[in-house]
């Protein structure tokens, strides 16, 4: 993987030098990974960015942008990120709790009731400061927050209650927050490729899925679904990182131009999120899928199952950043 990697690199690296031609002084050209497909918001969120960067430096720094694990996976780009190999990654944070334990702080299910709430939650100084010192700590300086939407549970189960999550066999990323989470809830979550995630609905390998609409629409699984149920337990939160030895290297200028771009590339990829969700409901709709909505009182029973969680993050938390993401 790695030779791989820096073959694209260096293709890439050497191609843009020698169209500059010399003529117009040093130019740049660098890689930013996701894992996403290039129909999502992440894409969204990496090419404004790199659109920026272009725009704001005239074209002298130059990001080029390879989703769908071209250059590797989300933890392959994690540790190229903080080796300096790949400057740029765009990803979700739940793999990031591996390499850097604080970002569990996202973790915590069902504190919020708005999308709107989550990024004043993020966006606030006091908050950022403090998980930007987590990200420093790993090698890594945190750009900015976009999102898209919560998460949500689709399943071919009707949940009209608590006990209607009773051994639901339900996809899960390999987070044992996440995994503590669906077992409070009485559910069977089962961790898996998320590759393999349509083919096990379709053969009843799992019951039930999480992820964002986005995602779900992206990938048909409501092909393979009866209900879409809004759980919304957790933000589905996108994080730009950029490796700190790489941004050492550069001058003040530039590492003003590329935190500009990135703020400008957030905003954008927040409102393409408000815009997408509307219209991944409608496909889904459409498609004869029923989206179902918890009651209050439902929403405060999960809070409440959801307490041994709370407290087991607070215990490998630091509690000033938890204190701020609220």
């Amino acid at each position: 993987m790695r030779t791989l990697l820096y073959i694209c690199i260096l293709a890439f690296v050497g191609c843009f030098t020698s169209c500059s031609g010399g003529q117009q002084g040093q130019r740049y050209a660098w890689p930013l990974g996701t894992s996403s497909p290039e129909n999502t918001v992440t894409q969204l969120f990496a090419e404004k960015f790199a659109d920026e960067v272009a725009r704001l430096s005239g074209g002298a720094m130059k990001i080029q942008v390879y989703p769908n694990s071209v250059i590797g996976g989300d933890r392959e780009l994690l540790e190229s990120c903080k080796d300096g190999d790949i400057p740029f990654v765009v990803q979700n944070t739940a793999p990031q709790v591996t390499f850097m334990p604080d970002v569990a702080v996202f973790d915590m299910p069902a504190l919020f009731d708005s999308i709107e709430t989550v990024r004043q939650a993020v966006d606030n100084p006091a908050f950022f400061n403090r998980i930007s010192e987590v990200y420093q700590r790993g090698g890594y300086e945190i750009l900015g927050y976009a999102d898209q939407g919560f998460r949500v549970m689709t399943t071919n189960t009707r949940v009209n209650q608590l006990t209607d999550f009773k051994g639901q066999k339900i996809r899960t990323m390999e987070n044992p927050y996440h995994l503590m989470f669906w077992k409070a809830l009485g559910a069977s979550p089962t961790p898996m490729t998320f590759s393999e995630v349509y083919i096990g609905l379709q053969q009843g390998t799992i019951d039930a899925q999480e992820n964002p609409y986005e995602v779900i629409v992206s990938n048909k699984l409501y092909e393979q679904q009866d209900y879409v149920l809004e759980t919304n337990h957790l933000p589905h939160l996108i994080s730009l990182i950029v490796s700190s030895k790489f941004m050492e290297k550069m001058s003040e200028e530039q590492r003003q131009l590329i935190r500009q771009a990135a703020a400008t590339a957030k905003t954008y990829a927040r409102s393409q999120s408000d815009e997408r969700i509307a219209s991944r409901i409608k496909i889904i709709e459409q498609n004869g899928v029923q989206i179902l909505r918890l009651d209050e009182k439902t929403k405060a029973e999960m809070r409440k199952l959801s307490q041994p969680l709370y407290d087991r993050i607070r215990k490998n938390v630091d509690h000033e950043l938890i204190a701020n993401y609220k």
